[in-house]
């Protein structure tokens, strides 16, 4: 039991790491920063802020993620691949 809190605590360690990068890219007049946890943080077109595309585009990935998710855990998720 104390190995499985362990792996939890060193779990929830490494995807609060992930969730604290970003990565930034500019190109074509578009700024676009994204979290680890796959968040847009900024998104600009010619230097005008468009929170509003970012919004969109931030729901669009989370309803993704969970179709996903929900994919995953119909099929069986992980279990019997290992």
């Amino acid at each position: 039991m104390f190995d499985k809190a362990k792996l939890l605590a060193k779990a929830f360690k490494i995807k609060r790491m992930i969730e604290s990068e970003t990565t930034e890219l500019e190109e074509g007049g578009i700024k676009i920063v994204v979290s680890g946890d796959q968040r847009v943080k900024q998104l600009s077109i010619n230097g005008v802020e468009n929170r509003l595309l970012m919004e969109v585009i931030n729901k669009a990935m989370k309803k993704s993620q969970e179709n996903a998710a929900r994919k995953m855990k119909e099929s069986g998720g992980l279990e019997g691949l290992f």
